[in-house]
């Protein structure tokens, strides 16, 4: 089981929370974090797209909120596939497969809203880096469209999950696992190019909750990729990850062999007999939970030509 601490600071804002005060940011509402529920509850702004940086990060001028440039917007909920140059024009950006037409997506939406966009955040507080991390929704045909749960239910994106911002962790994930079940986009295992083994029917397991605590046995998190097919699938500069960017490539010769599987380690050790390590030094997976906070992660296996050959999404 991951453990976090959190960090209290004794600031103003602080205090006028311990006095029971929750000071409201300037130019927002309270209202329900998903249109059409009751709780829990969001901070919500109104604003106007800048700039579409990449699928699951905008820049939003909000109104009312006394600045004068933009906030730079980290979507919650998903995760895009990495682009790396940025443009207002799309014929100048690139990325890795599947990138490109997400960002695409996001475009259009906005455009189609004429730029107006709702954000919520259940913290207003809550970031990613340097980003404000919240739910972004259109408004289109007279109705607010959440950008998130579209993107994914059209397969351009992953599912990940936050413990803060978690009023969208169920939704999104059912979004995701029928995406996946339908194989659109992301989840067409071909849909970048016609690879090697296309046929093999490699699968990929996870076992997110080590024994004790994750972060004293973080070899106890681990990915398996099975071969179930009659022959040897060599997968070397294939690579593993979770819902994070970060990600372990299989090193040259690397091969699971027929009807047998591999196993990546979290943690450091010396490979060999078909056991890898990603030398990470804190666990990688999200323990599930079955609460409010809906939390989960998956598990997914890319070959080279960035097609995403095996997954799997839990809690299922």
């Amino acid at each position: 089981m991951r453990r976090r601490r959190v960090l209290l600071a004794a600031g103003p804002a602080a205090l006028a929370l311990l006095a029971g005060v929750v000071p409201q940011p300037a130019g927002a509402a309270t209202a329900a974090c998903i249109p059409g529920t009751q709780e829990p509850l969001c901070t919500v702004w109104t604003g106007h797209v800048d700039f579409v940086a990449d699928a699951d990060t905008l820049d939003v001028d909000v109104a009312g909120d006394g600045r004068r440039a933009p906030v730079r917007v980290r979507i919650t909920g998903i995760q895009a596939m990495e682009q790396r140059v940025y443009s207002r024009y799309a014929a100048r950006r690139r990325g890795d497969c599947h990138a490109l037409e997400a960002t695409a997506r996001v475009a259009a939406l906005v455009r189609a809203a004429g730029g107006r966009v709702r954000v919520a955040a259940q913290n207003p507080a809550s970031r990613s880096g340097s980003r404000a991390r919240r739910s972004v929704a259109v408004r289109i045909g007279g109705r607010w469209r959440d950008v998130g749960a579209t993107l994914l239910a059209e397969g351009h994106v992953l599912w990940l999950p936050n413990p803060v911002e978690y009023a969208w962790n169920r939704s999104y994930r059912a979004a995701a696992q029928q995406a996946a079940l339908d194989g659109r986009r992301l989840w067409d295992a071909d849909g970048c190019r016609t690879g090697p083994d296309q046929d093999a029917g490699l699968e990929i397991d996870v076992n997110w909750d080590a024994d004790g605590r994750d972060d004293l046995n973080l070899n106890g998190e681990w990915f398996d990729v099975g071969n179930p097919s009659s022959r040897d699938v060599p997968i070397g500069g294939w690579w593993v990850r979770d819902s994070h960017l970060r990600r372990f490539t299989f090193p040259s010769g690397a091969v699971v062999p027929a009807g047998g599987r591999v196993r990546v380690h979290v943690g450091s050790g010396d490979a060999g007999g078909g056991r890898f390590y990603w030398g990470l030094d804190a666990p990688a997976f999200e323990n599930a939970d079955g609460g409010a906070r809906s939390l989960g992660d998956g598990g997914y296996l890319f070959d080279p030509d960035g097609d995403l050959r095996a997954w799997t999404i839990y809690p299922r």
